[in-house]
């Protein structure tokens, strides 16, 4: 039976605390990371938009790394915006800064009309790497 663990990053709790979740599940060797968003260590949300998923991005690489990921082991990303067609390339922009080279993970990108005061939200499924 597979075993299920609960990874939080250091710092940044008062979301995981507040809506009662974890920031990630470790199952076997694959890892499901919740939907990050560009918030602050109290979960306020960031408001300028580019700073915001540039926030939303070091939150996740905070959730990967307590895992022993990085963002080479993401091989699926779920993304979430508000408002797409003008969000979409800035979005894009810091994607590429940070997951920049071939072979790319699977992309979904979905428009909604609710984030709980955020604008952007990803979620990603990363393969943990084996202990060597």
């Amino acid at each position: 039976m597979t075993k299920r663990d609960a990874i939080f990053p250091a710092g940044r709790q008062a979301l995981y605390e507040i809506n009662r979740y974890s920031a990630a599940i470790r199952s076997g060797d694959l890892l499901f990371v919740s939907g990050q968003v560009g918030s602050s260590e109290d979960g306020s949300p960031e408001p300028v938009f580019e700073k915001q998923v540039q926030l939303a991005f070091d939150n996740l690489a905070a959730v990967l790394k307590a895992a022993g990921c990085t963002f080479d082991d993401v091989v699926d990303v779920t993304t979430f915006h508000t408002d797409p067609a003008r969000q979409f390339e800035t979005v894009n922009a810091v994607r590429l800064k940070v997951i920049g080279k071939p072979p790319y993970p699977n992309w979904t990108a979905v428009g909604v009309n609710w984030l709980a005061g955020f604008d952007f939200e990803i979620k990603v499924i990363a393969r943990i790497p084996q202990s060597t």
